[in-house]
Order: structure tokens, then C-alpha cells, then sequence
């Protein structure tokens, strides 16, 4: 077999030096490291540069074209989507043989598996965080008009998001674009979802030897429940009489609330003439709302609901710290980073290395919360800080595992 054909995008390597020739099952090199995978069944490995980690996924040269593109147009549309970084065309001196393609992509930082999460101990606890993250993911893609085809837990990465759990669509192999989606394309990917999530369930119980009616078949259904709801809230329009403006308001506000931005709004009367339609239609971008005020008031990147509670944080200390002007706000602004943020930001970094230490601050802030309100009072950042670390810092409050606190990988 000659040099591969290696489209990269710029700023990653090229992989040349990766031993092509071989079928990924068969790669024995310095760069390959074992990390935890889902149900898969081409192969996936992992190489490593620096201090970057690559997934790479052997395919038929047509299917490795199509997620490499499909993942790529996504992460234009959507936040939570991972990174498409090349894709592979090889010749094998066997004509017959078809997976001679690839795709690599950027392994998620900080990120773990669903079946890290689910055979960990605390899962109880967690289960209505995995099942609000896979619903919001699966609406954010049939916002856009993606029918994924295939979803299922395997095809996604979750990591800790300022307390909560971020689903990250990992899989595009049999994914389409539409313009839109209709009602019957949205249910037969509901239906896959239920199906493929009950099979993961069953081969986890099957694992650690629990009875399948022991198993917990009944999570695609709830994910869906969830999925229902948001969708409703974020299609249904307002009507409302002269007056009742205010409840345009509280639907934005509650779209808001959900992380999604409003971009316009489209009023039209009623048949009887006597109240007003208000059609809302939402921003493309996914939930992206407060993670864009985050970096338009401060510079700081930071995932959707880490931006939430910061900007809460950020509010409350310019509340405090600032006088009635413009000025004075902006200078308040200011010195919430200078004398808030960024030195817990250090501290941060210094205390718990190999972490996401803007997420990490996020959980500072809620647990500061907690301890405020069981007490009564505000505490400052140092008193909290302390105490927090005291009770054991990230991962409190997320069961007996903790993934962010495992080395950086990707």
C-alpha cells in the first residue's frame, strides 16, 4: 500500500507517521493509548500528540467522507459536538476489502462514558442528570434538522458541567441534514433511541450479572419524556389578550432560563380578532445563550451551564461593587475577574491539576451556595474555598465517581 490520503485540518498533526498499512486492529505504535470506549462496531483507537488525544474510527472510505462532513457542518451549527479533524483514504493491495477509510476526531476533554458512569457507584443520583443531558442533546440536533439514525449511549461522551452532565454527539455514521425534521423522522429517532438504549442497559446488567428484569430497561423512555417536554416548550407559541404582554416575556425568559436564545419574535392575530399569537423562533446554535453573555461581558469561555452560575456570580459581585452608572458597572465587571475570578482560577489550577478549572469553579460556586444558604450568610471566596476543599472539592455531589478527576485526555 502507498502514503495514504490524509485530509487534516490545520494546527492538529498530519498522522503520517501512524502505521497506516495495518488495519487499526492490528496498530502497535508509541502513540496508541487504551482509553475506555462504548459499544462500537468498527474499530476505534486512540493516539496520542503532546498532550492532544485523537480518536480514530476505521470505515468504508464513503462512510468516513460522510461523518467526517456531517460532524463538521454540525460543530457549526452546535456547541456540544466533537471536533472532526480529518479523515483517511487508504489502498489495500486486496481490492475486496472494504474498510479502507477513517475518521479522526478530537477526543472530548475531561470526558467519560456512559457505562463509567452507570456501573460507578452513585449512579442513583446521576441518573436524572444523564437522562437531562441526552434529551438536550437529541432536541439541540432536532432543532437543526439532524435525524441521527443511530442514537444510542454509545455514540455519546458526558462530562461534568458546573455540576451538571453535558452530552457530547460523538457519532455521525448514519446521521442526515435536513432543512427540517418532520414529526415522523423526530419519533422513528425517538424509537431507535428507546430500542438502542435498552440493549446498553441490558448488556450492562448482563456484565456484573444482574437479572435483566433487574435492569434498568426503562431509560430510553424516560429520556424521552424529558425530550417531549422541552421540545413542546420550546415550539409551542403564546396567545395572549391586550394587557398580557408580560407573558411573552416569561416564555422568553424561560427559554432563556433553558439556555436558548430568542431571535425573533413573529405576532399575529387570533381568528376572532380578540388576542394575539406570538410565534417564537429560536436562534440557531444550540443552548448557547448565557455562555455567549459569559463572553461578551468577560472574555471567559466556559460550557453553557458553568456560564449560567458564573453570570450569577458575576451579577451578584457588580450588584454589590459598583455604582449607579454605566461606568461603575463596567468597572465592577472588571474587578470581578481581576479580584474574584482569576486568582480562584489559579487556586484552582494549582489544587486540582489535569481539570477544567472554569467548571470547576462553577461547582465552587454552587457548593459556596449551599453553605450560604444552610448558614444563613454570605461567606467570602477564601472562608468557602477552604471548607470546600475540606469536604473533598469537584466531584462532591456526583456519586462515588468522579470523571473530571481523571488525567486529561483529550
Amino acid at each position: 500500500m502507498g502514503t495514504p490520503n490524509i485530509t487534516s485540518r490545520a494546527g492538529h498533526p498530519d498522522f503520517l507517521d501512524l502505521p497506516w498499512s495495518l488495519p487499526l486492529d492490528q496498530w502497535e505504535d508509541e502513540h496508541i493509548v487504551e482509553l475506555p470506549t462504548g459499544i462500537h462496531r468498527p474499530v476505534v483507537r486512540f493516539v496520542v500528540y503532546d498532550d492532544r488525544i485523537y480518536a480514530i474510527k476505521e470505515l468504508p472510505i464513503a462512510l468516513a467522507r460522510h461523518e467526517h462532513d456531517t460532524l463538521r457542518r454540525l460543530s457549526s451549527m452546535i456547541q456540544p459536538i466533537a471536533a472532526a479533524i480529518g479523515v483517511v483514504e487508504r489502498t489495500w493491495a486486496d481490492p475486496s476489502e472494504e474498510i479502507s477509510g477513517a475518521v479522526i476526531t478530537r477526543y472530548v476533554d475531561f470526558s467519560f462514558t456512559y457505562r463509567e458512569l452507570v456501573e460507578g457507584g452513585g449512579f442513583g443520583r446521576n441518573r436524572n442528570r444523564l437522562l437531562d443531558a441526552f434529551a438536550g442533546l437529541l432536541v439541540e440536533l432536532h432543532l437543526v434538522g439532524c435525524f441521527w439514525g443511530d442514537c444510542s449511549l454509545s455514540n455519546v461522551l458526558y462530562r461534568w458541567d458546573g455540576g451538571a452532565i453535558q452530552a457530547i454527539m460523538i457519532d455521525a455514521e448514519t446521521s442526515e441534514l435536513h432543512d427540517g425534521l418532520s414529526d415522523g423522522q423526530r419519533l422513528h429517532d425517538l424509537d431507535v433511541m428507546r430500542t438502542n438504549v435498552a440493549w446498553g442497559m441490558a448488556d450492562i446488567a448482563a456484565s456484573e450479572g444482574i437479572e435483566l428484569a433487574e435492569a434498568d430497561l426503562t431509560l430510553g423512555d424516560d429520556i424521552i419524556n424529558r425530550y417531549e417536554g422541552l421540545w413542546d416548550e420550546l415550539q409551542s407559541d403564546v396567545t395572549f389578550a391586550p394587557g398580557e404582554q408580560y407573558r411573552v416575556h416569561e416564555k422568553v425568559q424561560r427559554l432563556n432560563d433553558l439556555g436558548f436564545e430568542v431571535a425573533d419574535l413573529q405576532f399575529r392575530p387570533t381568528p376572532d380578532g380578540e388576542q394575539l399569537v406570538a410565534k417564537i423562533r429560536l436562534a440557531v446554535g444550540g443552548r448557547t445563550y448565557h455562555s455567549g453573555q459569559l463572553r461578551t461581558l468577560t472574555n471567559v469561555e466556559a460550557t453553557e451551564h458553568s456560564s449560567r452560575r458564573i453570570l450569577a456570580d458575576l451579577h451578584h459581585y457588580v450588584a454589590a461593587n459598583s455604582d449607579r452608572s454605566a461606568t461603575g458597572k463596567s468597572v465592577a465587571a472588571i474587578r470581578w475577574r481581576v479580584n474574584w475570578f482569576e486568582p480562584l482560577i489559579e487556586r484552582l489550577f494549582a489544587d486540582f491539576p489535569g481539570q477544567s478549572a472554569v467548571n470547576r469553579y462553577a461547582d465552587f460556586l454552587h457548593h459556596r451556595y449551599l453553605m450560604a444558604t444552610d448558614e444563613g450568610r454570605d461567606l467570602d471566596n477564601d472562608e468557602a474555598y477552604e471548607r470546600w476543599v475540606a469536604q473533598g472539592g469537584p466531584g462532591i455531589d456526583s456519586g462515588t465517581l468522579p470523571p473530571e478527576s481523571k488525567p486529561l485526555r483529550g
